[in-house]
């Protein structure tokens, strides 16, 4: 990546939206612009878990904001993704439908671990790089909105990585709803985080981690009262998370605080914030943390950085696991995968030679991304075999909607597990997803390779030639001599044919000499 590329950072958090911009600069980045808007979208999630219009409203305004400062940026040179709200509310797809268009980039809603390890890559990165340092064990910490996020690591690589389902501003919510402070909801909130924490403490024991380090929003915010109050800065010591909540309990409630050092947008989760901290440090024996510079947006930064610079990209280390562990025919996958790519091509070049006019700006980039997904799709998608041989593909889905998976997001992983579910059978348990044009194309390719490698033999798929016609009418030319020498494989074709007619689709079989 050329130095001066600008690349952007956005975290929609439960309590803030972050807007971080850098520049390259001879392989690192280096911070242009930062912008945070206090959106409290966590505060607007009712008691059946959707995200209130008001909330809803406040995201929207706030992301309109940063649009307009990224309005000469390219898709590759920005990365949006949305945290713990977003993954609970049940009407996201509603909030994310036009909040993508009103940012004009696309939105990735990212699990737990994969936000944990992002934060750790954003802290790993800021750290000074010294031999001693990249050698230390260290724990990294962060208290958002609604979840805590913890990992292990040593140097750039995490290696241990969780999330938990409390933050500041849903143990405000719970325990300080009126901003009232008193030595009981203190000791209430802090008995609380320790329950919902304490299936961390054999995972990160005092003796797996060398130093401790926090980040973003309450870490950072107990770190500048700290230092304030003649602390050492950038250090959140046991003693002194306690006479802040002292001087917390004494105010009595949150309009009555006056702390030198906590901004007035930070007082209305600050009980939530320091008991979830307090409940933390006091079971996994931290007795002293360092507050961090870095978070999940310059993680963020720094994996498009990487990507940019050919960096081998995590995804394709995670499909390598996954199918390590669940795929028991290597070279079954791996001839579906050639098989389905070629014939995803032949869709693809004949639905852009249709569609030239409308053609998107990135449309080659967009190919190449559909083509990874479909590849990976196809590599898994005897994943459930082991639990099942005659409803594999069902088990295989809800496995890689459910795995842990470093480098995916949510719906990464749902758009694969539909592309397995759909692999066989009807089409109708996915109908919804077909109105996607591509996830279509991806389908039927990979629909057909496993038809073709049925015998698990390679197939010959230049015998055959497949294209769109139109959004709902596809093609397939055999050789009339390739399908009397391959007559099961034709069969299976007239099946398919009819399978897509059931859901208003056309698959026409024609031979030709």
């Amino acid at each position: 990546m050329q130095n001066g590329t600008r690349l952007a950072a956005i975290d929609i958090g439960s309590n803030s939206f972050r807007l971080e911009i850098s520049a390259v600069d001879h392989g690192q980045i280096q911070r242009v612009e930062y912008i945070k808007d206090t959106v409290r979208l966590g505060n607007g999630l009712d008691a059946t878990r959707n995200l209130t219009p008001e909330a809803m409203r406040r995201g929207w305004d706030a992301l309109a904001r940063f649009a307009e400062r990224l309005a000469n940026f390219k898709h590759a040179q920005v990365r949006a993704v949305a945290t713990q709200t977003l993954r609970e509310a049940r009407n996201r797809e509603e909030f994310l439908l036009r909040a993508r268009t009103t940012l004009g980039f696309g939105i990735d809603v990212i699990p737990g671990r994969e936000e944990a390890r992002l934060i750790y890559l954003g802290v790993a990165h800021l750290l000074p790089r010294n031999e001693q340092a990249d050698g230390e064990r260290r724990l990294v910490v962060d208290i958002g909105g609604r979840s805590t996020e913890l990992a292990l690591g040593r140097a750039l690589e995490p290696q241990t990585m969780d999330s938990y389902r409390l933050g500041s501003v849903a143990w405000s919510m719970k325990y300080f709803p009126q901003g009232q402070f008193s030595s009981a909801t203190f000791r209430a909130a802090e008995v609380a985080a320790k329950a919902v924490l304490e299936e961390a403490l054999p995972i990160y024991p005092r003796d797996q981690w060398d130093v401790a380090y926090g980040a973003s929003g309450t870490i950072g915010a107990v770190g500048d009262v700290l230092a304030a109050a003649g602390g050492t800065p950038g250090v959140i010591t046991r003693t002194g998370l306690d006479d802040l909540i002292g001087r917390l309990i004494r105010a009595g409630s949150t309009d009555k605080v006056r702390i030198e050092g906590l901004r007035e947008d930070r007082k209305p989760v600050i009980g939530g914030g320091v008991s979830v901290l307090r409940a933390l440090m006091d079971l996994l024996e931290i007795d002293q943390m360092q507050v961090a510079q870095g978070a999940l947006r310059h993680g963020l930064l720094h994996q498009l950085l990487d990507r940019d610079a050919g960096v081998t990209d995590l995804r394709e280390t995670t499909v390598e696991r996954l199918s390590a562990r669940f795929v028991t025919d290597p070279a079954q996958a791996a001839r579906v995968a050639h098989t389905a790519q070629m014939l995803y091509l032949q869709l693809r070049d004949s639905a852009e030679t249709q569609d030239t006019a409308e053609r998107p700006q990135d449309a080659a980039g967009d190919g190449r991304r559909s083509l990874r997904k479909l590849r990976w799709a196809a590599v898994l998608h005897e994943a459930g075999v082991q639990i099942s041989h005659t409803d594999y593909h069902k088990h295989g889905a809800y496995i890689i909607d459910h795995c842990d998976a470093p480098g995916f997001t949510l719906d990464d992983m749902h758009q694969l597990s539909q592309l397995i579910l759909g692999h066989r059978g009807k089409l109708h348990k996915i109908e919804i997803m077909l109105n996607d044009a591509d996830f279509v194309m991806q389908l039927l390719a990979l629909r057909l390779a496993v038809l073709l490698c049925h015998a698990r033999r390679d197939p010959q798929p230049q015998a055959l030639h497949l294209a769109r016609r139109d959004a709902s009418t596809f093609e397939i030319q055999a050789h009339a001599d390739w399908a009397a020498h391959y007559p099961q494989s034709m069969h299976l074709l007239r099946e398919e044919a009819f399978a897509w007619h059931r859901v208003g689709r056309k698959l026409r079989v024609l031979l030709v000499n």
